[in-house]
Order: structure tokens, then C-alpha cells, then sequence
């Protein structure tokens, strides 16, 4: 219950609401592009929300419908515990190109001293 002082909600009081205000809107998604979109499509799909942000990115790079038809196809399958790895797996297999390591080409073009 609100403290009232002089008919005014005391200060400490209002910090408080503002703190669980700023909780509860931490709590909501906020999607401002269409691959963020994807990538949170694809990690709910394989039931894998803690490598959202690995699905973003991917999303960001590559073809989203194309990664979202091959996470459907994983998150049918009844028999596959871990649908993000077999995401994954099937990725690496089928477009090995996607997963390719970007620092090796970065540390090529370094000069040694």
C-alpha cells in the first residue's frame, strides 16, 4: 500500500513501481528486424531459447525462409532430442559453407611481425 505524505506518493515508493515497471518490460521480446524475427522463430521451434542469439545471427547472414523450412523439418521429427544440434548437424551437411569459421580468413590477412 502506497504511503501517502501530504496526499503525494512518497519517492521511495515511486522508485519502486518504476523498478517493477522496467522488470516487467524487460520480460516482453522486442523485434525490430525481420531476422531477429526468424532467429527467435527458429529457437522456439527447436525448443532451444538459450541459443536464440546463434540463430539470429545466422538468420541475419543467410536465407531466413530457407533456415526456417529446415527448422520445421527438425522440429517434426519425434525422435530427436536435441533439435538444436541436429539443426545444426544438418546444417553443417547440407551447407557447410554457412558454418564456415570467418576468423580464419581474418587472421590470414593479418601481418606477423
Amino acid at each position: 500500500m502506497p504511503l501517502l505524505i501530504c496526499g503525494k506518493i512518497s519517492a521511495m515508493e515511486q522508485e519502486k513501481d518504476y523498478l517493477q515497471i522496467l522488470k516487467e518490460r524487460a520480460k516482453k521480446s522486442r523485434v525490430y528486424k525481420s531476422y531477429q524475427f526468424v532467429g527467435l522463430t527458429i529457437s522456439q521451434l527447436l525448443n532451444d531459447e538459450k541459443h536464440k542469439s546463434l540463430y539470429i545471427k545466422l538468420a541475419k547472414k543467410h536465407s531466413g525462409d530457407h533456415l526456417l523450412a529446415i527448422a520445421k523439418d527438425v522440429a517434426e521429427r519425434k525422435n530427436i532430442e536435441n533439435k538444436g544440434g541436429y539443426f545444426m548437424k544438418v546444417l553443417e551437411k547440407t551447407h557447410p559453407y554457412i558454418l564456415r569459421n570467418s576468423k580464419s580468413q581474418i587472421t590470414n590477412n593479418k601481418k606477423i611481425k
